[in-house]
């Protein structure tokens, strides 16, 4: 399959971006701000703390603002406009990082809060531009071929990063760990940067409404109206129920894998290079799902995602070693990329075109609510047993409700009622 000038710049952007998530939010961040804060006598359970509470703002304040700015983005001239805003603010915030004292943790947390929120509101109209940039049968190539160049892309500047810390560590650089890891701040803003020149260059928004005179004030209404009548769009509605909670799981997975590890006795050097294998793994099986979603339907390949993750949540229930842990992480690394954006893909196709970014707000919304479930029934469960790897178990049950809610979801019919929902739920 040849790709466009157009869809090449915009997969690619999934390449640059990718690399703030596996840096910043996975990999590197978590571990220097724990060092910071206690190098200012922060006690580990409340540095904890402070940064759950970090990331539930800023993921309740992209929530709440992404359906408004979506809908505004989908007037004509303005998604490009929104999307550079987020993605400066993204860059920006995580350059700052660099040049934040090491022992000013609050300022680093609000410095993370800031980058996170560029990166995520960025993501929601960059997502919205899939329907400008390639038709829908081909949605499902373009879209798992971003994710793949996303975990490619990562896997290089994280790798160059986690050799250089190493390397200091170890004294053959002349000098700190500190150093090395603000390099790898640095090295990511301008990784997402010049990454991201063909985006802003080569894709442009092609479908969406006149502007309105009082934009913020019509765009409040026609976001309450499409809440009003978002019965009519049976399948884009159930899809998003569907979604809420299977991705609650993979996500929940992703960003609780580090801690699973740390209680299997993992060190930090273990944990960062089954990171870094998990990237490469998943980059090839992302195309896969993709190519695979041209002979089987979208929404089949989905299905097989989500009964591999069936299996991941039971093989880690009678889990033990570190190579049942390794055996795990490769299970996810073949469908994390695959779930991901096919799940995308479907719902670009489901969805009228000229409220793309109004509907993938939406669709941010509930991703990011789906966010509170999963952790919640893992640090329960984990809790009440003793075991996290009974807590991992528990997830298994948001991808049954998500794989049941999912074979509700018509293949093409966007404007009919939703009353089934009360049915199934």
């Amino acid at each position: 399959m040849t790709y466009t000038k157009t869809e090449h710049s915009w997969m690619f952007y999934d390449w640059a971006e990718s690399a703030f998530s596996i840096i910043v939010t996975t990999a590197i961040f978590p571990i220097y701000y724990s060092s910071a804060a206690e190098l200012s006598g922060v006690s580990t359970g409340n540095s904890t703390a402070y940064l759950g509470y970090t990331i539930s703002i800023f993921t309740l304040i992209i929530a709440v603002l992404s359906p408004l700015l979506g809908t505004m983005a989908d007037v004509k001239g303005f998604k490009k406009k929104f999307f550079f805003t987020f993605f400066a603010l993204g860059v920006l915030g995580t350059l700052s990082l660099a040049f934040i004292p090491d022992t000013s943790w609050l300022v680093l947390l609000i410095g993370y809060a800031v980058a996170s929120i560029g990166m995520a509101g960025s993501n929601v109209f960059y997502d919205g531009f899939l329907v400008d940039i390639t038709k829908p049968e081909r949605m499902n190539r373009v879209s798992s071929r971003g994710f793949s160049l996303g975990y490619i892309g990562s896997s290089i500047p994280f790798s160059i990063s986690i050799g250089i810390i190493l390397l200091s560590q170890n004294g053959v650089l002349p000098f700190s760990t500190i150093s090395a890891t603000r390099f790898a701040f640095i090295l990511t803003a301008l990784w997402w940067t010049v990454f991201s020149l063909p985006m802003l260059k080569n894709v442009h928004q092609i479908h969406g409404i006149e502007r309105q005179p009082k934009l913020v004030k019509h765009s409040f209404k026609r976001l309450f109206s499409t809440f009003r009548q978002l019965k009519q769009y049976r399948a884009a509605f159930l899809f998003l129920i569907a979604y809420m909670f299977y991705i609650d799981g993979v996500g929940t997975i992703i960003s609780m894998s580090t801690a699973y590890g740390t209680d299997l006795g993992l060190q930090a050097t273990d944990l960062l290079i089954v990171l870094f294998v998990v990237q490469i793994v998943a980059a090839p099986f992302a195309i896969l799902y993709g190519r695979l979603a041209d002979r089987f339907p979208g929404k089949t390949m989905i299905y097989v995602a989500i009964v591999v993750y069936i299996g991941v949540c039971t093989y880690a229930f009678f889990m033990s070693t570190l190579v049942d842990f390794w055996i795990l992480a490769m299970l996810i690394a073949t469908s994390q990329g695959g779930i991901q954006a096919l799940s995308r893909a479907y719902f670009g196709r489901i969805i009228p075109n000229h409220k793309a970014n109004e509907f993938f707000g939406l669709y941010d919304i509930f991703g990011r609510f789906a966010s509170i479930i999963g952790p919640t029934m893992v640090a329960t469960i984990t809790q009440l047993t003793g075991k996290s790897n009974y807590g991992v178990f528990s997830l298994i049950l948001l991808f049954f409700i998500g794989f049941f809610i999912l074979t509700k979801v018509p293949e093409e019919d966007t404007t009919t009622a939703v009353d089934e929902l009360s049915s199934i739920i």
